[in-house]
């Protein structure tokens, strides 16, 4: 039962560069948008001792990076200048993570929790890049190495499995 639904979901999958590309994007793009509707709430992950170093209020510092992540979401949504826009995220977000890391280390660990989803997100942008970045260069990433199978092969590996004794 579930060796066919594992090759439907192969034959019929998508390229999973293309889910991660659109995923961060979409989280990029959402996460902007929140931040021009609600910075107040994003301000809240501005510990005292970093306001003093900010130019502008924390209200305004998340406004500015609210436009900023809605021009990179789309450009990383569209596929067109993915790979500078990724770019730009990844290394925003390693900042975050390791802004955020240090603040749990001085301030009572606050954001622990954000700051384990950021890690994963991190990655998924430094991925989103290097994929970008190959594609560029006229390379494919590990994902389009792999052959796809076709119907024969798979109808093949069913029969073979379904004449082995038992």
């Amino acid at each position: 039962m579930f060796g066919r639904l594992e090759r439907e979901l192969s034959r019929r999958a998508p390229d999973p560069t293309t889910v991660a590309r659109v995923g961060l994007g979409l989280t990029i793009l959402l996460a902007g948008v929140h931040k021009l509707f609600a910075p107040d709430a994003w301000a809240a992950y501005v510990v005292d001792w970093l306001a003093p170093w900010l130019v502008v209020s924390p209200d305004a510092f998340m406004l500015a990076n609210g436009v900023l992540e809605v021009g990179f979401g789309l450009a990383i949504l569209r596929d067109r200048y993915a790979a500078f826009a990724a770019a730009v995220v990844a290394i925003s977000l390693t900042a975050t993570v390791a802004y955020l890391a240090f603040a749990a280390l001085t301030v009572d660990a606050p954001f622990v929790d954000v700051l384990v989803r950021d890690v994963g997100l991190t990655a998924l942008a430094w991925a989103v890049l290097f994929e970008s970045v190959s594609e560029r260069e006229g390379r494919s990433g590990p994902s389009s190495e792999r052959p796809r199978r076709d119907d024969s092969e798979e109808q093949r590996e069913v029969e073979q499995r379904r004449d082995r004794p038992r």
